[in-house]
């Protein structure tokens, strides 16, 4: 776990630093930074109507290059970075083509959909039976694109699938409806308004719909009613003032208003008539156009820092980042518990079908567990005496989140968030740099499991999963006479009433087994405690018997008095050949004996026990129980 760990913040520190990479390269190439200011003078038309698109001001009427400017100043200063981004974004737009479109069934669908979610702004298209559209295809596909791009949502309802609630309602003709919450508060009413204008262009329907969703945010004209705002409100801690000479605010700002109903106010100061101007210095406004963030620990300018432009997804990313939700929480971890997750597929060694196995376990219960531990947190937020520390926890959030490096922070989730091939590219490399590291640290200590093929590690996961389910049957039958010499094992197993389906050996009994080299060196139990079957057996030597290292054993095979076994432990009966296998032992070979005192390939005797034979190839002694017998001495320590 902390090892996925430390990989994922190395990624995250490698993604910052590739992040302003990149801005030196622009910088070298181009000689500007995205913080840096454009003077709109200095663009074509096309661009001014580009970037009035992307802010949501209408310029119908504005044939002049001149007055297309200067709409761009006073709704705010424009930087290269913002420039570039609504640029892009609608080249994105041409590409994609037509965006989808909500296809209402009936009533039911439309309520739940448009009226009973009070925290969006719908466009519906009513289609009366037997009538035309209002708008036609083309020109609908146009709207649609428009409009999305500040959060409002789009859907068809045809009064054919449900003419009674059209009478009900009184669409008896081709209609526009708008839905827009009523109230500031979360979770407010909804109001429909319909269109009545006669001219049914784009740019029309666009100008209603933005004069409809300005009377949701408080507009103010004149020095008191500013002045009252600015005093410290418990009720609306946090407040959104924009400062322009504008008659309505952006559709941006409004938008995002109804985005954020009920955790920041949005108030709009319209300076075009403004009669004292010492007023807007006393609360930090030195320019024409402004956007200031009020919060109990101060005011933050919005837009002098990186990545701040005046859009949509970038104030709604600075916001979120301000003033979370407990979703915007819950999908941030849902985001980092995954990519921890799939960490696992670079680490674990082995076959390829290994790895993806692992990775499905891990993900599946990452992912439970976040969810089961989001249960008492989701409990806890409601608790009233904890309001307290959810309120200070939001005060380090915002000292935190107003700093240099939060911005930074910011700008890096928005640029790749909208590169995902980027983002995805680099996960991969370096999922593929953790794995070369992997293996080069356990170069010199892998198992045969992580040499193991694909065709070989299903075999044996096939194996070791059919023993789960059907090896107490198989014990059963095979090893009577064990439980006669300990009839606890048989009581065990009645106690549970699962038709003897469950395993109750554990595997970790494997791990204290003695191993060592074949011809060489001494015993090496694989911990170095003194609890493994040979410091246990040296415990109860008994000096009268016989050595049964010298005898050797003709059932396990005729020894080679040539060999060295100096290094056989002496409680283990020797023998020159694996049972498993039928192969013999040859030198530097890695051994494992059992508590009956029988002796194995090391890799031989633990593919038989994990597919959950738990006893001896051999005499059949179960091989997770002791098995008193006595010290086997060594030729050399024979009395003459």
């Amino acid at each position: 776990m902390w090892l996925k760990l430390f990989f994922l913040l190395l990624y995250l520190v490698l993604l910052f630093m590739l992040a302003r990479i990149f801005e030196a390269v622009v910088w070298y190439e181009t000689g500007v930074f995205a913080t840096q200011l454009v003077d709109p003078v200095s663009l074509s038309y096309k661009k001014l109507k580009t970037i009035l698109e992307c802010r949501g001001l209408s310029y119908t009427g504005l044939a002049e290059k001149k007055d297309v400017s200067q709409l761009v100043e006073k709704s705010g200063e424009l930087t290269h970075g913002e420039l570039y981004s609504a640029i892009k974004k609608e080249k994105e737009q041409t590409e994609a083509g037509d965006i989808s479109s909500t296809h209402f069934s009936g009533e039911m669908h439309f309520y739940e959909l448009v009226e009973d979610t009070k925290d969006g702004i719908w466009l519906v298209q009513v289609i009366a039976q037997d009538r035309e559209a209002l708008l036609g295809k083309s020109s609908w596909g146009k709207m649609v694109q428009k409009v999305s791009q500040f959060g409002i949502r789009t859907g068809t309802f045809n009064c054919s699938n449900d003419h009674r609630s059209c009478i009900r309602r009184g669409w008896q003709r081709s209609t526009l409806i708008m839905s827009v919450p009523q109230t500031s508060a979360s979770k407010g009413k909804v109001m429909l308004k319909e269109y009545n204008g006669r001219r049914i262009e784009t740019e029309h329907i666009f100008r209603w719909m933005t004069s409809h969703m300005s009377h949701r945010i408080k507009t103010l004209r004149d020095t008191d009613k500013l002045l009252e705002e600015w005093r410290p409100d418990p009720l609306h801690p946090l407040k959104m003032f924009l400062f322009a000479p504008l008659p309505q605010p952006p559709v941006f700002f409004s938008s995002l208003s109804v985005k954020f109903t009920g955790r920041i106010e949005f108030i709009f100061v319209d300076v075009s008539h403004w009669d004292n101007q010492s007023s807007l210095l006393e609360v930090g406004v030195t320019q024409s156009v402004a956007y200031i963030l009020k919060m109990p620990e101060g005011i933050y300018h919005y837009g002098n820092s990186s990545g701040e432009f005046l859009s949509v997804a970038a104030m709604d990313t600075f916001l979120r980042s301000v003033q979370p939700e407990v979703n915007d929480l819950f999908v941030l971890s849902l985001v980092v518990i995954n990519l921890l997750a799939w960490m696992d597929l670079f680490i674990t060694q082995g076959a390829t079908v290994k790895r993806f196995v692992v990775l499905i376990r891990t993900l599946g219960t990452y992912n439970s567990i976040l969810l089961l531990s989001w249960l008492p947190i989701m409990a806890l937020v409601q608790l009233s005496y904890l309001q307290s520390l959810y309120g200070y926890s939001l005060k380090l959030l915002r000292y935190a989140d107003t700093t240099t490096l939060a911005s930074l922070l910011r700008t890096d989730w928005t640029f790749y968030s909208s590169h995902p091939a980027l983002f995805l590219s680099t996960y991969l490399a370096h999922g593929l740099l953790v794995d070369y590291f992997e293996k080069k640290r356990r170069c010199g200590n892998r198992s045969q499991e992580d040499s193991s093929t694909n065709l070989e590690w299903l075999a044996s996961l096939w194996e070791w999963y059919t023993s789960y389910l059907l090896h107490p049957i198989a014990s059963l039958q095979q090893a009577p006479s064990d439980w006669e010499d300990d009839p606890n094992f048989l009581l065990e197993r009645l106690a549970f009433p699962d038709l003897w389906l469950r395993p109750l050996v554990s595997m970790d009994y494997i791990k204290a087994l003695p191993t060592w080299k074949f011809g060489c060196g001494a015993a090496d139990p694989p911990d170095s405690e003194p609890n493994n079957s040979a410091a246990q057996s040296s415990e109860h030597q008994d000096s009268d018997v016989t050595s049964e290292c010298d005898r050797g054993n003709t059932d396990d095979g005729v020894l080679d008095k040539r060999s060295d076994w100096s290094g056989w432990p002496c409680n283990m009966l020797q023998c020159s050949e694996c049972v498993v296998c039928l192969e013999t032992f040859v030198r530097e070979e890695l051994l494992m004996g059992l508590p009956c005192g029988h002796a194995f390939h090391q890799h031989c005797i633990v593919v038989w026990l994990a597919a959950g034979r738990h006893c001896c190839p051999v005499c059949r002694w179960p091989s997770c129980k002791k098995k008193e017998q006595p010290l086997v001495h060594s030729s050399s320590s024979e009395e003459p």
